[in-house]
Order: C-alpha cells, then structure tokens, then sequence
C-alpha cells in the first residue's frame, strides 16, 4: 500500500441516516486518511430553515460527525456550507431579498465555528443548472459575501457552481479578488479537468475521480484535488462516487505516474489551501 496520505476534498457522511461510519471505514480500508467533510443541503437532513439560526443545526451535525469520525483514525475537516440551491427555495418562500438575507446569516454563523476553530472551511457557490437573471444575482451576492468572510477569516472557500470553462475560472476569480480574497483559496468543487484554465486565474479545481477524469487532469499538471461528493444517500447508494474511489483511483495511478504527483494533490495543495495538517 502506498506510505501517503490520500485526501478525498469533498464527501459527505450522514451518520444519522446513511451508512455513516461504515463509509468512513470502506474508505479507510482502501487506502483513505484525510477528508474534507461537507455540510449535507439543509433538506437531506430534514430540517426547513425559516431564519438563518436554522442553519446551525445543520453545521452542528457536521461538526458532531466530523468528531465521531475523527476516533476511526481517519482525518475529517469540516466544511460548512449552504446548498446554492437553497436560494430558490427560500426565493419562494419569502422573496429574493430575504432569501439572500437568511443565507448570509448562516454564512454568519458558520464564520463564527471557523473563528473558534471548529471547522476548516465554508462553502457556498450557486446552482449548476441555467436559473433566471435575478437569481443568478442572488447567488452572486450571496457569495461575494462569502469571499469576504474568507478574507477576514483567512480561510478557503469551497464553491458548487456550473460546469468550469476558463470563462466561469475567469468569472469567479474576479469575484474572489473583488472580496479581497486571493484565488488561491478559492477550490471549485465538481470541477472538470480544466487544470491550465484554473491555474490561469488562480483558482483550485476539486476533480471527481471518475471515469478518464485524472487521466486527463495529469496531462495537463497536478494542481488539482482529488474529490467523490459521496452524499451517503440510501435512497442513491454510491452516488456521487463510493466512499472507496480515491484511494483505489490513487493507488491506480500511482503505478503509471509513481507517488510524486499525488503527495502535492493529496497533502501539498490541500494543506496550503486549508492551513491544516495532513500527516500519515
């Protein structure tokens, strides 16, 4: 088994209704050491948010989870976020203004965790699918806030957003540097092997390790992380990627590139974005 850490950038584990610590063992078993635990959407967990103190119950459950996974002897890093799509459900039930009001006052709280050192990271983005001009303004407002917060925090941004071309990398850098806060702490999760592009203007992307995906990202370079946006659904077993992907891709490509690349995909570049530790 290869002496590395393997880092997988974005999953969720829900301990209350998926498989849980079962996941986190499947990944352990596998090669896995360190993950960057993302606060599941608001509605997986069942909770209806009304006012953003709503939120915290959400980041609670990942703060908790994160804890209980910390004891298997795998790393967990929390990540708190709101779903982007989360605006057009709060649109709905009380006007773009206001939805965008409550989604920045979760964002609130969730600095307040970072502040006290009990999560690493925040996540916000908008919704990957074409929306009207109004909410895609929403989003935007939403989470230029959220740089901000990155900047006085001095922490990284995860972000969901659409599909990366250079024009979206471009895009979102802008508005990472408009906040004050440096592209270099911008990761753009789900993103497509678009290394150059990203490298172009700073921002990090977090590639699934699905299909030829590294395969492609490796031609291009190694300023990339590796991710599975596992949601531990049991309705959707495996999806987006199992719990095992990373370190079985990993290890995979080891063999045909050698380790060197990924000790900067799996501990170089997320303990520079993050300003954590990943040690073996």
């Amino acid at each position: 088994m290869p002496q590395l850490p393997i880092t997988d950038n974005h999953i969720h584990i829900d301990v209350k209704r998926g498989r849980g610590l079962e996941a986190v063992s499947d990944f352990q078993k596998a090669g896995g050491t360190h993950i960057f635990l993302v606060t599941l959407p608001s509605r997986h967990l069942g909770v209806s948010v009304k006012k953003p103190e709503d939120y915290k119950l959400v980041f609670d459950q990942t703060i908790e989870t994160a804890a209980k996974i910390n004891k298997t002897g795998v790393t967990a890093f929390p990540v708190l976020g709101i779903h982007p799509v989360d605006i057009l459900y709060l649109s709905e039930e009380n006007g773009i203004e206001k939805a965008v009001e409550i989604m920045c006052g979760g964002f609130d709280i969730a600095a307040a965790y970072i502040r006290e050192g009990k999560a690493a990271a925040l996540k916000s983005g908008r919704p990957h699918f074409p929306t009207a001009p109004e909410i895609q303004n929403a989003s935007d407002s939403v989470m230029s806030r959220v740089f901000e917060l990155g900047r006085e925090l001095k922490c990284a941004v995860q972000l969901h957003v659409e599909d990366m071309t250079p024009k979206s990398a471009e895009e979102i850098s802008k508005l990472a540097q408009k906040a004050g806060l440096s592209p270099e702490k911008v990761i753009n999760h789900h993103a497509t092997p678009l290394i150059s592009a990203a490298e172009k203007f700073g921002i990090y992307p977090s590639i699934p390790a699905a299909k030829d995906n590294i395969e492609i990202a490796l031609e291009q370079g190694n300023r990339f992380l590796m991710e599975t946006d596992y949601v531990d659904d049991p309705k959707k077993p495996g999806f987006v990627l199992g719990p095992k992907t990373v370190p079985k891709k990993t290890k995979k490509m080891i063999e045909i590139y050698g380790e060197e690349p990924f000790w900067r995909i799996h501990q170089e570049i997320p303990s520079r974005i993050y300003d954590v530790e990943i040690e073996l």
